[in-house]
């Protein structure tokens, strides 16, 4: 894999369908221009995979730049997400209606569960099961999920869920979850994989970008690209979504490989799984 990486490389899910392994995340990008702007730099520079979710408030945005790119629908892959208070059985496939009437699309590529809510965790993958058996999802499956959350909608679940977004970077490598995720066939996509910028100048980081002449930004990324994992970097800056794309000319060598590895040191933005009731 990690030489015949590229923008467009895919990874095959547990159901069959393929995923594209990096993309452009949109949280915190403001609804309106802001976003529209960003999703056409990402797909005008060879994005075909967009992450979105309802409690962005940004889905209509993305809708309008895609269908503004006149990339055919099928080669880009739009993820959105059910966000915590909208979840449940009926609610959650009034909240998809929503979110695909926003975004404009005949069909979504892969729907999540974003948070998982104590009390309804089997009845709303019971939604998702559904929305992916009448064809109005391709594939569908969580984010923020732990073992114990993940082997609960494992429990009469008709399918399994492809993939476990996760927040990922060299500095918090979640390594329970991910062991567990992988295991399961379960695929695993970086959310935050730039630790928000708050680690570039960290010594070894530091070191790896002027050993490949890039910048910390784009080793990170590149790490996780040589993990497997899909990597959805937000940016809403024309310049940095270019140059995040800019990480299929180089690779990182397996001692390289090693001192990111080592850099695990908890260091998160979003509530810890592990804990979540």
């Amino acid at each position: 894999m990690t030489n015949t990486l590229h923008l467009q490389s895919r990874v095959t899910l547990s159901d069959g369908n393929t995923m594209p392994l990096f993309g452009l995340g949109v949280w915190a990008a403001s609804p309106g221009q802001e976003t529209r702007d960003a999703v056409s730099c990402a797909l005008e520079t060879g994005y075909l995979h967009i992450d979105t979710a309802s409690m962005y408030g940004n889905e209509e945005d993305v809708g309008i730049a895609i269908r503004k790119s006149r990339i055919p629908r099928n080669n880009v892959f739009v993820t959105t997400k059910v966000w915590e208070t909208d979840q449940g059985y009926d609610p959650t496939l009034r909240a998809f209606e929503k979110s695909q009437k926003k975004l404009g699309l005949d069909f979504v590529d892969l729907y999540l569960i974003h948070w998982p809510v104590a009390g309804h965790r089997k009845d709303t993958w019971q939604a998702l099961e559904r929305l992916k058996d009448e064809g109005r999802v391709k594939s569908i499956g969580v984010s923020n999920f732990s073992p114990r959350h993940l082997k609960e909608i494992f429990e009469g679940g008709q399918h399994r869920p492809t993939v476990n977004q996760i927040e990922l970077s060299p500095f918090l490598q979640q390594r329970t979850i991910a062991k567990f995720s992988r295991a399961e066939g379960i695929h695993l996509t970086a959310y935050c994989p730039l630790a928000r910028g708050e680690r570039f100048s960290h010594r070894t980081l530091q070191g790896i970008a002027e050993q490949t002449g890039k910048t910390p930004a784009q080793v990170m990324i590149r790490w996780g690209l040589q993990k497997g994992q899909t990597m959805i970097p937000k940016s809403a800056n024309p310049v940095r979504i270019r140059q995040n794309a800019d990480v299929f000319d180089f690779a990182l060598s397996d001692e390289q490989m090693r001192l990111l590895d080592g850099l695990d040191e908890e260091f998160r933005f979003c509530p810890n799984p592990l804990d979540h009731p």
